[in-house]
């Protein structure tokens, strides 16, 4: 099977989470399969500088930055067909509240990029099953908002520590249509009707190791849910 990997730039504050996206893609590779990593040829939101936290005067492409993680081996979305992968891996990072949607300014009355959008659509409508790690459950109900599809996503829970809110969040997918289930960083959410996984990843207060864990959960049930 070929996965593709969807990525918002290189770093957590500002594009893809590196490490979400890195065990993506080992966890893709230890079930013996492929992945295309797949880049937007726009610019990101802004830069911040990962030492302080500040913004930073300058301006980045998320492509080109993507294309860091995946070692230049990377393709444009606008090539990709949803016939050239059998599934897609989201990985988090505030690129995707910031860069594919505008989330993390406007909550859920965000935008969407529309060819971030047309892909995971497309995808959805003819089957292809996806997963969303991290804060990334709002790309995929902001790209399914209006629609006849209302999936069940995760982006947490607030039972055990996290670094946001939860609740704000789950409140915000729920204002999109879709329906919420809290979940630890040990746990996924596997919407079988709609071929969807989410997981919370550092959504929660995590250590790599769960991470990861968390990663291989959902990847392989994401294989799972291309076979069928």
């Amino acid at each position: 099977m070929n996965f593709g990997i969807l990525l918002s730039g290189s770093g957590v504050y500002d594009g893809a989470e590196i490490q979400e996206a890195v065990l993506s893609m080992l966890a893709v590779s230890e079930l013996g399969d492929s992945y295309t990593c797949i880049g937007v040829d726009a610019d990101q939101f802004h830069v911040i500088n990962h030492v302080t936290g500040e913004p930073m005067n300058e301006s980045r492409n998320m492509l080109v930055e993507a294309a860091r993680i995946a070692r230049g081996n990377i393709v444009p979305i606008q090539d990709i067909q949803p016939s050239d992968i059998d599934a897609l891996i989201i990985p988090g990072g505030f690129g995707s509240a910031k860069n594919f949607t505008k989330w993390a300014f406007e909550g859920p009355d965000g935008s969407i990029l529309p060819e971030v959008k047309l892909l995971l659509v497309n995808l959805v409508n003819i089957g292809k099953p996806i997963a969303a790690l991290c804060v990334s459950p709002v790309v995929l109900a902001k790209a399914l908002e209006d629609s006849s599809i209302h999936p069940s996503l995760t982006i947490g829970s607030t039972a055990a520590p996290s670094p946001y809110d939860i609740e704000a969040f789950s409140q915000g997918l729920q204002k999109t249509g879709a329906s919420t289930t809290y979940k630890t960083v040990q746990e996924i959410l596997v919407d079988t009707e709609n071929k969807i996984v989410t997981a919370p990843c550092y959504m929660m207060e995590a250590n790599i190791s769960e991470i990861w864990n968390n990663i291989r959960q959902a990847v392989t049930e994401l294989k799972k849910l291309a076979t069928v």
